[in-house]
């Protein structure tokens, strides 16, 4: 069949829209001197909020929509160069090369007399000027959440979603004008024991007048279906997106809280020292090293004893304005109480794992990629009887001790007033523990983390025991 070349010519355009509709693109970013793979190297469209992160491995995958596939690609991270590419000449068959970049530590210092020359003096300028650095009016980010719980053997749960956060300012208490909603939910895998009768009777204590040793429980008095109950209840409680985004853990957001981790008492519990100024998109950068105060450091979690600990990590201040690129901080057990519930319940010291690193976007620092990592209580565990038990215990210690990863990936900004209203007349819900709706198609155009060889195995394991479980 012969066409006309008017018809052919509509054919060649409908094919052309459609494989420009929207534009896939992956790649590794590697140290050009040593070869290796660069993790959490940023790569986004310029001038744009749309993005992702390298995984352990320095690969990553994102989609491009249709109106910025003639855009420039930005890949950039802590301490290397800026490279720029513009995306009609993007060449995916080599990895794309970063060179470290550092800057004169003793230049900078001696540079000017009215600047703050200590770390702790550069920390408090920075808190001093959020106001400015932070958003000053009404946003929403569309995310990607990826919830992992596993003990030292393997993965047990698993659920991947998509969020929307919306919060009116940074001045504003984020309890009252942040809310979060989760929009989407494409896996949702539980294989973990539910007989943690330490959850229950928790659940009891807090929730009732009843008030109970879980020493004095027995599994066989207590229904299923209420250790269901308790340990939904204990997955909020611990890991629910209020604590990452309304709490104490979203440190520089919520910093006029009470009791906020950098509030007005911060040197009493935390002291930094500067390390080195390195160079983030052709920016100088404080590096600053946090470590213990004369106080130890409590989250003052209602129902949980999280107190008596000491922080450690990383901060990372912009030279020119002071705004906060990327926090990286941990807590670990240091008083003597604290140090023994932590290694009885959970056999680590770190409780707490935080890293959040921000992306600046029309002049203010919005949150752009979060890491948090808990230990949790899940089970009681095995409690040999006698010496012939013994040498299963530690075999069963593995799987008893759990943690819990939360990654957050957002990849969307927006600032339209209309757009945000329009949303918020939709009735939001923060709860990751319940089913959500499933749509294929939104999940073919969404951005996601893209997980290393290792755990994209462990995470494809565990699906396929789930099916059988389900089954």
């Amino acid at each position: 069949m012969k066409y006309s070349n008017q018809i052919i010519y509509i054919l060649f355009f409908l094919c052309s829209t459609i494989a420009f509709a929207q534009k896939e693109i992956s790649n590794q970013v590697v140290d050009f001197f040593s070869d290796t793979p660069i993790e959490s190297a940023s790569v986004y469209i310029k001038s744009t909020a749309i993005g992702t992160i390298t995984n352990a491995d320095g690969k990553f995958v994102l989609r491009i929509p249709k109106e910025n596939v003639a855009d420039t690609l930005v890949v950039s991270s802590i301490g290397f160069s800026t490279e720029k590419i513009p995306l009609d000449q993007y060449d995916a068959s080599e990895p794309i090369f970063l060179v470290e970049a550092i800057a004169s530590l003793d230049e900078v210092v001696l540079e000017a007399e009215l600047r703050p020359k200590t770390a702790n003096e550069i920390v408090l300028k920075a808190i001093e000027d959020l106001p400015l650095t932070m958003p000053d009016s009404a946003y929403i980010q569309k995310g990607f959440l990826r919830h992992k719980e596993r003990n030292k053997k393997e993965f047990k749960w698993l659920i991947e979603s998509a969020i929307s956060v919306y919060d009116s300012a940074y001045t504003g208490p984020a309890k009252k004008h942040l809310k979060i909603n989760v929009d989407q939910m494409r896996k949702s895998y539980d294989l973990r024991d539910i007989d943690s009768l330490f959850t229950y009777a928790s659940y009891l204590n807090q929730n009732s007048t009843i008030k109970t040793n879980p020493r004095n429980l027995r599994r066989s008095q207590v229904k299923t279906a209420l250790l269901k109950k308790s340990i939904k209840w204990n997955d909020n409680r611990v890991n629910g997106l209020q604590n990452i985004f309304q709490g104490k853990l979203n440190m520089f957001r919520n910093i006029d809280g009470k009791k906020a981790l950098f509030g007005e008492n911060i040197l009493n519990n935390h002291q930094f020292k500067l390390d080195t100024i390195l160079v983030d998109n052709e920016r100088k950068l404080y590096k600053i090293e946090i470590t213990k105060g004369e106080e130890y450091v409590g989250l003052d979690t209602k129902g949980i004893f999280n107190e008596g600990f000491e922080p450690k990590g990383w901060l990372y201040i912009y030279y020119d304005n002071f705004a906060i690129k990327k926090v990286e901080y941990e807590l670990f057990a240091a008083s003597k109480e604290q140090k023994s519930r932590s290694k009885r319940l959970f056999d680590t010291e770190v409780n707490h794992k935080l890293i959040i690193n921000y992306k600046e976007y029309k002049g203010k620092m919005y949150p752009n990629y979060i890491y948090y990592e808990t230990p949790k209580l899940v089970n009681v565990g095995f409690k040999p009887k006698n010496k012939q038990e013994e040498k299963y215990a530690e075999q069963y210690k593995e799987e008893r001790y759990y943690y819990t990863i939360q990654e957050i990936l957002f990849s969307d900004i927006v600032l339209d007033h209309e757009k945000i209203d329009a949303e918020l007349k939709n009735k939001w819900d923060m709860d990751i523990f319940s089913s959500k709706p499933y749509n294929k198609e939104f999940w073919e155009t969404y951005n996601v983390l893209l997980e290393s060889e290792n755990e994209e195995k462990m995470i494809q394991d565990l699906s396929k025991r789930a099916s059988l479980f389900k089954e």
